[in-house]
């Protein structure tokens, strides 16, 4: 039996006040009533990992209210009749929508989330806002400090006229869109390795969260480095190998948490013949994934600096694409070369 849920409408962005988190947000896609079971949520997150990206699902009742977190790992650690409201993260971590970016830097610095649950006065969800969304705002506030970025005159500003603003901002918006086709492509290109091993997809937004992530921390802390002079040209390489060790050495670590979760998933479905293989092709592809990006955080915003671009503004369109592509197509690509 298919289970569907309709999603409230959301607020827009644009009708909360300029620099706050609100204007961050986009509209969540995995919401669940506290009283699915993980087989029901676990179809939902099926179908609704084809339409977008996610790491975590959304508890809430039928006011919207903010009730908990599942992540993907807890669908696959519980038995497919638990129901969400017995292990799910209660009294979640959460930004305010009206609140300055500015306070929600500070919230996060210490906690490296890939997503934030934004919320109104209420409590009611109301959208969720991208780790990497507030790690760009704080590069963006370093930079524009007098004299720390070489050209910061060329930045937009909210002085910039709106010609010159459009003309900043829509060629990377074209570009990002022509990014999406990529990442959307190379899941397309396995469509037939997902449809034979239908767990494959419940994994995806594991792997691209964690690497996305992973890049998004190397890219934080290396725009922090060069707009305040630390990483100066000819002297990325050490950083270089540095956020590839970080990132081959974190993606392990994870990788092996997420492999057993898909052995102990694995295994009980009964449906999969290679439960081993699985959960190894999970532990390779979270280590290189991870690796990749950590190098991606460094080398995409040195590189764009390098060609007269502004870091702060068009990193995160390459560094997305980068995590996309490598963490579904190592981990499909290894998973059509051993199991189909």
């Amino acid at each position: 039996m298919k289970i569907s849920i309709s999603a409230p409408p959301y607020p827009l962005a644009d009708t909360y006040p300029v620099e706050s988190v609100g204007r961050l947000m986009e509209s969540p896609i995995a919401i669940f009533p506290p009283h699915l079971t993980v087989g029901e949520t676990t179809e939902l997150v099926r179908a609704l990992a084809r339409e977008r990206h996610f790491t975590y699902g959304y508890v809430t009742d039928p006011a919207g209210v903010l009730l908990g977190v599942v992540t993907m790992r807890d669908l696959l650690l519980h038995q497919k009749t638990e129901k969400l409201e017995d292990f799910m993260l209660r009294a979640p971590f959460a930004l305010r929508a009206a609140s300055p970016v500015r306070d929600a830097m500070r919230q996060t610095v210490n906690k490296h989330f890939p997503s934030y649950p934004v919320c109104d006065d209420r409590q009611v969800l109301v959208g969720i806002v991208r780790g990497s969304r507030i790690f760009e705002q704080e590069a963006i506030e370093i930079s524009a400090q007098p004299g720390t970025m070489v050209g910061v005159e060329k930045e937009e500003r909210i002085s910039t006229p709106i010609k010159r603003s459009l003309f900043f901002r829509h060629p990377w918006l074209q570009f990002n869109l022509l990014t999406a086709f990529v990442a959307a492509g190379v899941v397309g290109y396995f469509d037939k390795t997902i449809e034979h091993i239908v767990v494959l997809a419940v994994f995806l937004p594991v792997l691209a969260g964690q690497s996305g992530n992973t890049g998004c921390q190397a890219l934080a802390v290396a725009l922090r480095g060069m707009t305040l002079g630390e990483l100066l040209p000819g002297g990325s390489r050490q950083h270089v190998i540095k956020e590839g060790l970080l990132g081959l050495a974190n993606g392990a670590l994870v990788g092996l948490s997420a492999g057993a979760g898909m052995y102990i998933y694995a295994a009980a479905k009964h449906t999969v013949e290679s439960p081993l293989k699985l959960s190894l092709i999970v532990l390779i592809a979270m280590t290189g994934s991870c690796c990749l990006s950590g190098l991606s955080g460094v080398l995409v915003p040195v590189t764009l600096k390098k060609f007269g671009a502004d870091p702060a503004t068009a990193s995160s369109i390459f560094l997305t694409t980068a995590t996309d592509v490598a963490s579904m197509g190592l981990f499909l690509w290894l998973a059509t070369m051993w199991l189909m």
